[in-house]
């Protein structure tokens, strides 16, 4: 019998053991919780009546139990990944899947939700309770309750089949990135690589025993991690490398055992099944059940976007075209994908004088979270505080922050986890939930449980004596992620169930992320975070005023880009037939004529490590995030409108942000909270108008 008693994972905890929590914990450690769990869920079925404390209670203890303990192990998974984890994990997820059929599909907890819904008291239920009661319903529904008993065992199997997929689709990947590695010797293959990555090359070199390695003389490794492959492809001068590194990335997970191609198609051929068998023709009508959008409505925006920025992404193009060959370049006369990074950031040093490189000084982590959090405070009236040392952490980097409110009690709390590593930790950037806010959850018995949330990035760590020096994107990604935490942390909902992000339409969820990124662009905001690492000095006025120049370039072909994901995504769960005549990657191509100005390359397998739609959650949903920049511009446009130079007009719409958006949680429909919000519904206009797409639109 393996020891239960001292296991981590069945500990009563609020901030997880993740210091302690190891791969033997795994297999032992949720198999006692989910024997328990059953036990629980058995108790709620026999005695379970259409009343909160005999029905959602219950309920609410049980996943909340489920969600923390095996959110502490999958998070240890994507920041800390180990072969003995990797297995442990594959090994129980079937049962954890299991027992989570079994309580979506349990009739006695729907009947009773039902019975609640057709009562004589409904009325008299708050917005929040309301929308628990028709979301558990709905929910339901699409977990499979309403099938026969044949049919529902399918139905089990497929979702047992996809959790598989995704988990193995999302391992290729990583492995993936992580097998490639490109050893450079000779200091003229690596000309044009800023001192950032080379620095970073020689530190990469070094943890795979090239002990000697220096920025200065290399060797230097080469590997796909973000920080490396976007340093290639923006400012290598070797274009043969460019070309190895770009083919090498498009080319991630798609050959020998580590090929995502068939794993697509076999999710793609389930997720249709599942969608029949719950009586939708396709799997994206699936997808909008539990969405603000429609499909046509989705298609609608993304095409109306997709013609605002063709023109100008053509535009784009030509500019790109005659920049190189004044810059008497032969790769004028064939400009290729490998190129097209590199030269637009040329071009971008030379119309607006700025190279990302050079403003990496002024962005250093410290000094960003400083000005983050400046920016919270004056926004929605908290502080934040470094709490380190106050719960453990999973490696010596992460920070963990405490929030409190304007009277100085702790409403929340943060881990921050923001340098790359790219041997145990997945690529991108995210933020997660470590428990939410709840009431009947509350830790003393009289005030709800608080918030604790995850924030990792994937920048540059700091290399020798520097802090980490960011480049504005990544500035961009930090603002953003911690939005998402926002929403996390500052909700006023005390059902559990709808607190914070939950049940929030995922459509809706990059609300408070997009909207944070503006204030990027913020002058106040932006001098506050913009200041020398060495000597303090704030950012230069005239660097400010390129940076707002430069947000509107090459717009058209980053907007291309985005729509071109988000179509994909669509026609793969709507039209495409799996074995069909059309294989995935004619979907793809067929999309890119449209949403690509230099049509893909014939090896482009980007598909096969398109994470987002195969191992996350963004399944017929990657629309998503244009939907959500709809409605964060315009959300953002409201500070405008009520002047940004304006503190206290500024601090007033902040409060009102905080009591809307930050606050409703999932306890009410988004577009009553943006309504509640903005005093009417969302318009595309604002995104258009940032986007420098406005005026193209109009006469397009």
């Amino acid at each position: 019998m393996e020891d239960t008693e001292n296991n981590p994972l069945l500990k009563d905890f609020y901030f997880p053991p993740f210091d302690s929590i190891e791969a033997k914990h795994v297999r032992p450690g949720i198999r006692a919780l989910l024997k328990k769990l059953e036990c629980e869920l058995e108790e709620l079925e026999r005695t379970v009546e259409p009343a909160w404390k005999k029905l959602v209670e219950p309920l609410e203890r049980i996943e909340d139990r489920l969600g923390v303990v095996w959110g502490a192990v999958s998070h240890l998974k994507s920041v800390k990944d180990n072969p003995e984890l990797r297995s442990a994990i594959e090994e129980v997820q079937p049962e954890k899947v299991a027992f989570e059929l079994k309580l979506g599909q349990s009739k006695p907890i729907y009947n009773a939700f039902k019975d609640i819904r057709e009562s004589s008291n409904w009325e008299g239920l708050s917005d929040a309770r309301k929308r628990i009661v028709e979301l558990q319903i709905k929910e339901a529904v699409l977990n499979g309750i309403a099938l026969e008993d044949d049919k529902r065992e399918e139905f089990n199997k497929i979702e047992q089949e996809l959790a598989k997929l995704s988990q193995k689709f999302g391992e290729n990947v990583l492995d993936a990135t992580k097998k490639y590695e490109k050893l450079i010797t000779d200091k003229k293959d690596i000309e044009g690589l800023p001192a950032s990555a080379l620095g970073l090359a020689a530190q990469t070199a070094v943890s795979k025993g090239h002990e000697n390695a220096t920025a200065e003389n290399g060797p230097w490794l080469i590997t796909l991690d973000a920080p490396s492959y976007m340093a290639v492809m923006q400012h290598a001068k070797n274009r043969t490398l460019r070309e190895e590194v770009y083919l090498a990335y498009v080319n991630r997970a798609s050959s020998g055992d580590l090929d995502n191609t068939a794993i697509i198609d076999q999710i793609l051929k389930l997720r249709l099944e599942k969608a029949k068998l719950l009586g939708y023709s396709n799997y994206a009508e699936v997808s909008m059940a539990t969405k603000m959008a429609t499909i046509e409505k989705a298609e609608e925006l993304l095409e109306k976007l997709r013609s605002a920025s063709w023109n100008p992404a053509l535009q784009d193009m030509e500019d790109l075209k005659v920049f190189v060959k004044n810059q008497g370049s032969p790769e004028a006369d064939n400009l290729n994908h490998w190129d097209i990074s590199f030269w637009s950031e040329r071009l971008r040093e030379l119309k607006y004088e700025i190279n990302e490189e050079e403003l990496r000084p002024y962005f250093s982590l410290p000094k960003v979270m400083d000005g983050l959090f400046s920016l919270a405070n004056k926004l929605f009236g908290v502080n934040v505080e470094p709490a380190d040392g106050l719960a453990p952490v999973w490696n010596s980097d992460v920070r963990l922050y405490r929030v409190n409110d304007s009277s100085g009690s702790p409403i929340a709390f943060f881990y921050f986890d923001p340098y790359s590593r790219p041997s145990e930790k997945q690529g991108g950037a995210w933020m997660d939930e470590v428990v939410g806010r709840s009431r009947i959850l509350s830790q003393d018995g009289s005030s709800p449980r608080l918030p604790v949330a995850h924030m990792v990035c994937n920048q540059m760590p700091p290399v020798g004596d520097k802090p980490s020096l960011m480049t504005f994107r990544e500035v961009e990604t930090v603002f953003h992620e911690f939005g998402h935490a926002l929403q996390h942390m500052l909700t006023r909902q005390d059902e559990g169930l709808v607190a914070g992000i939950r049940k929030v339409e995922w459509d809706a969820v990059e609300l408070p992320s997009q909207f944070m990124e503006n204030w990027c662009y913020h002058r106040d905001t932006l001098m506050s975070i913009g200041k020398h690492y060495e000597t303090g000095e704030c950012i230069p006025e005239d660097i400010y005023q390129k940076l707002l120049a430069a947000r509107t370039f090459r717009a058209g072909s980053q907007s291309l880009r985005q729509l071109r994901f988000a179509t994909v995504d669509l026609e793969l769960h709507t039209k495409y037939v799996p074995g069909g005549s059309e294989s995935i990657y004619d979907v793809e191509r067929r999309v890119c004529e449209k949403t690509q100005v230099i049509p893909p390359l014939p090896e482009d397998k980007f598909l096969c490590s398109f994470s987002h739609i195969f191992a996350g959650g963004y399944a017929a949903g990657y629309y998503s995030y244009k939907w959500a920049e709809v409605l964060s511009a315009d959300a953002f446009s409201a500070f405008e409108d009520a002047g940004l130079t304006d503190d206290k007009a500024v601090k007033e719409t902040g409060h009102r942000f905080r009591e809307t958006i930050l606050a409703l949680g999932g306890g009410k429909s988004p577009l009553e909270v943006f309504v509640e919000f903005r005093g009417r519904e969302p318009s595309p206009e604002a995104l258009l108008r940032h986007s420098g797409l406005l005026q193209v639109a109009a006469s397009a």
